[in-house]
């Protein structure tokens, strides 16, 4: 497979920085670490983004939309032309992840990365918030055939490339739809990471246990067709999905840039795990909003190494988790900005017999309230 020339990624670990992000913290009028998770959540941000003063500015959606050739063998509880009628929902501002987005005003857009259907037949081609990055009209049937040649990963993966570097802040996340996709994920996981398929298929889109054997016996054909394919630009191509490649060169564009990669569900840690064994230390960019209900996705976070922040019982995709974990990484960067320190304040840390001058400096300082 043609090679492709990836952006240089930085290293976020530093020291002296992770110290003074601690001292910040530490020094805060609570108890050490009494804030907990929140704590750890403002180091990261630092370390991300290499302050000691970490903020969030212009947060970005992008929700890349594709269809799977191999929705034809029954994977899926939903027939492949939901995936066009969701994007003409997310258009109309009707879907879940418009109303968190709105919520907190975050900007949105779908990316259509592969969804067979022609949109300028709804006339919508020209939709402010539909960028056009169609590498073909739906990927290919994997028991047959790769779900992508290797021209069309690379295009996929260069595309999504180009919807990071378009992008003007420091936060993105990466949501998706495209019916057929938790099964493209659960063949990565299970291709990536040598993990038996039945431990990585769910019921995706809701099937029932006749559906769900089903969908282990037919990813179970595919991955016996693949058995040779080992490189993950191959599997990639051989079993993934348009959208899923593009997802995972957007965040390999968006860590070089060093944003904050804000991680939704079990299709995008697909993605992102593809980047990371594309380009070792994308993954260093990444904040794992929440863990899915899909069975795979406990083992993709395993995989990489990830402590999610939400246990929602979700399953919907779309970025919705990520928008939901959103105001966490808010809060964290107030806490580290705006809370006082003990010398702020005149706070005695620890016993001491006569505390009444930080008393009189703490009311000296109070506006009352």
């Amino acid at each position: 497979m043609d090679c492709l020339n990836f952006p240089a990624i930085a290293n976020i670990d530093n020291p002296q920085l992770a110290a003074d992000l601690q001292q910040l913290l530490d020094n805060k009028t609570k108890p050490l670490g009494a804030l907990g998770r929140l704590e750890t959540l403002a180091l990261k941000i630092g370390l991300i983004q290499g302050t000691t003063q970490p903020k969030i500015v212009s947060p970005h959606i992008r929700v890349f939309a594709a269809d799977h050739g191999l929705t034809k063998h029954g994977t899926s509880a939903f027939p492949s032309e939901v995936t066009a009628q969701m994007v003409l929902n997310f258009l109309k501002g009707g879907a879940a992840i418009n109303v968190l987005a709105r919520q907190h005003n975050i900007e949105l857009k779908v990316v259509d990365a592969g969804v067979a259907t022609n949109f300028a037949e709804y006339g919508v081609d020209h939709h402010p918030q539909l960028l056009d990055y169609k590498v073909r009209l739906g990927s290919r049937d994997a028991l047959t055939e790769p779900a992508m040649n290797s021209e069309e990963c690379i295009e996929a993966l260069k595309a999504g490339m180009q919807v990071a570097k378009s992008l003007k802040g420091n936060l993105f996340i990466a949501g998706e739809m495209g019916i057929g996709n938790t099964s493209a994920a659960s063949l990565l996981l299970a291709k990536l990471e040598d993990i038996p398929i039945a431990q990585c298929v769910g019921r995706g889109t809701g099937l029932d246990d006749a559906g769900l054997q089903h969908k282990v016996d037919v990813l179970s054909q595919v991955l016996q067709r693949y058995e040779h394919v080992t490189t993950p630009l191959e599997v990639l191509a051989a079993v993934g999905g348009l959208e899923i490649a593009m997802m995972a060169g957007a965040f390999i564009q968006a860590a070089s840039d060093r944003r904050i990669l804000l991680i939704d569900g079990f299709i995008a840690s697909s993605a992102l795990l593809v980047a990371e064994r594309l380009v070792p230390g994308v993954a260093q960019f990444a904040i794992f909003a929440h863990q899915s209900v899909e069975p795979g996705h406990s083992r993709m976070l395993a995989a990489l190494d990830a402590e999610p922040l939400l246990g929602f019982e979700l399953r919907l995709g779309e970025g919705s988790g990520a928008a939901l974990a959103y105001p966490l990484l808010l809060s964290a960067c107030a806490i580290i900005n705006e809370m006082a320190s003990f010398s702020d304040a005149g706070i005695s840390t620890q016993s001491e017999p006569g505390s009444q001058a930080n008393i009189a400096a703490v009311v000296a300082t109070s506006d009352g309230q």
